[in-house]
């Protein structure tokens, strides 16, 4: 199926990276708007909102989804913690993908980490490591966020058990805690990896991107899939059948 797709936030690396990849992938982009412009003015003419702006213009496009009955993409991260289940609940009013990180790779690790989690005891320390590249504005990284929120489900912490890097006299680790970091530098697209150690062994998942075309391929992929849902927030889980 052929969509209409409104891109927001054209300009930035994902952005660009979404242009490059809709022709090949036979979609149309029948509108991007960049900072300053009025998306209203185009939304008819779409199927799909993609978003790939900034996290200050989600609460908008949600509701011009929602007054217009559009699909939405909202692959935009660095929301706050405090202000994304309100974001969601919004975002229910219409089919919606919300995902912090579009590869078919990611999305599996996803998956794969939820079953070791669910499989390894509190006596396996879980940690997670992420590396971008320097121009990269907010951490942890969307995908790294989705991941530890998956160790937490899994062992029924909260996020006060969240520890971020380690400084001075901190004591033993506790089995209630997970770690993560966040290193920043050069042109690295994204490393994750996923580190499960006990006693005597580990557990390491690591998924490396080195071409930013494939977060655009899997955001393409969720639009066509996401026009023929009925309202409510998916994720790639959903659109890959990894649920």
């Amino acid at each position: 199926m052929s969509v209409s797709v409104l891109l927001i936030g054209p300009s930035g690396r994902m952005g660009q990276a979404v242009l490059a990849a809709a022709g090949p992938m036979g979609i149309t982009i029948a509108a991007s708007v960049g900072r300053g412009l009025d998306p209203a003015a185009h939304v008819a003419a779409c199927d799909v909102i993609v978003d790939f702006s900034a996290p200050a213009l989600t609460g908008g496009l949600i509701a011009l989804a929602a007054q217009h009955r559009k699909a939405l993409v909202i692959g935009t991260t660095g929301h706050d913690a405090a202000a994304k289940p309100a974001l969601l609940a919004a975002a229910a009013q219409v089919p919606c993908v919300w995902a912090g990180n579009f590869s078919v790779g990611v999305n599996l690790l996803f998956a794969l980490t939820r079953r070791a989690a669910a499989v390894l005891g509190s006596d396996w320390d879980a940690e997670v490591l992420e590396m971008h590249h320097r121009f990269k504005k907010d951490a942890p990284s969307g995908t790294a966020t989705r991941l530890l929120e998956i160790i937490l489900e899994e062992r029924k912490l909260g996020r006060e058990a969240l520890r971020h890097g380690r400084e001075g006299l901190t004591g033993a680790r506790t089995n209630a805690e997970v770690g993560f970091h966040a290193i920043r530098g050069g042109d690295v697209v994204g490393d994750h990896t996923v580190l499960f150690a006990a006693l005597g062994e580990r557990v390491e998942l690591t998924h490396k991107a080195s071409d930013r075309s494939i977060f655009a391929r899997g955001a393409l992929r969720a639009a066509e899939w996401v026009v023929a849902q009925p309202a409510g927030v998916y994720d790639m889980q959903d659109v890959l059948g990894l649920r």
